[in-house]
């Protein structure tokens, strides 16, 4: 499956920035490209981690988006980052994509005062001496809301972790999509399949694509120095979507439902993986 139009459209006018990059692990480069990349890397996921997990203390019930939206973006621009976003000619028209309820992804931040209960998705990616990454996490405002919202960001969560629990060389991407499905099934939740993971690296979108359904044993094999994103999401009604027409960007669910998303960037190691945009 290719990626979806919207991650194409992104790819593109991110080429135009960035140029065209060659995807960097031990197979297609030398130990010392790979080794700057990894700590490269590992720097910007930190980064990202800690304005993610500050991020999650300081949304309160009556904030807006574009309120949320300025604070991150100080937040980035303080730790010496830059907002991946302002890097497309067509910009996005914020520094984070804030998705409320029914909306699933590429929320554009509004000026509308979030209220007790509502989920909302945060997903980030920041830009850090030549390289990306990405990650995203869904809450429920205040804290208090729906059994049934909670249960489908815990599912989505531990989902998320079992694609992650694959990860090591010689792994199949199909190991990874398999995994995420089946605990998304069991959750009774609706899968979305026309918005996948991704390689990540000196673009923002690289190869392989990381579907959150498939097959064991099938799809590209994983290699040491592979950086890749892990972002299933989730619905508790019927996985059809579509783009806001309004805005062009906000992914909605199409019978109202609520949507779910969580993401983080992931290292193949030598022998395994490791989680790049947590906190220390």
């Amino acid at each position: 499956m290719l990626l979806n139009s919207l991650k194409m459209l992104m790819v593109e006018k991110l080429k135009k920035v960035m140029g065209n990059s060659t995807i960097i692990n031990i197979e297609t480069a030398s130990r010392a490209e790979v080794d700057k990349k990894i700590a490269t890397m590992r720097e910007c996921g930190n980064i990202h981690g800690q304005i993610l997990r500050d991020l999650n203390d300081y949304v309160k019930p009556g904030m807006t988006g574009t309120e949320i939206d300025a604070w991150v973006r100080q937040e980035i621009t303080k730790h010496g980052a830059k907002v991946a976003y302002d890097m497309l000619d067509d910009e996005f028209p914020g520094a984070i994509c804030i998705s409320v309820n029914d909306e699933l992804v590429h929320g554009a931040p509004k000026n509308e005062p979030l209220e007790v209960g509502d989920k909302v998705s945060f997903d980030l990616d920041i830009y850090y001496k030549g390289y990306f990454t990405d990650s995203a996490f869904t809450m429920i405002v205040g804290g208090k809301g729906s059994p049934a919202v909670k249960k489908m960001i815990q599912v989505t969560e531990s989902s998320m972790w079992e694609g992650i629990d694959q990860v090591k060389p010689g792994a199949h991407i199909g190991d990874i999509g398999h995994a995420v499905e089946k605990v998304l099934r069991k959750g009774h939740l609706g899968v979305i399949e026309n918005y996948i993971g991704h390689g990540i690296g000196k673009t923002m979108h690289e190869a392989p694509e990381v579907p959150n359904y498939g097959k064991k044993g099938h799809g590209y094999k994983l290699v040491e120095g592979d950086t890749i994103c892990i972002e299933p999401m989730s619905c508790l009604g019927k996985p059809a979507n579509y783009v806001d027409k309004d805005d062009h960007w906000t992914v909605k669910m199409k019978d109202g439902s609520i949507g779910c998303h969580c993401e983080h960037t992931v290292l193949v190691t030598h022998d395994g993986y490791e989680v790049l945009t947590l906190p220390d």
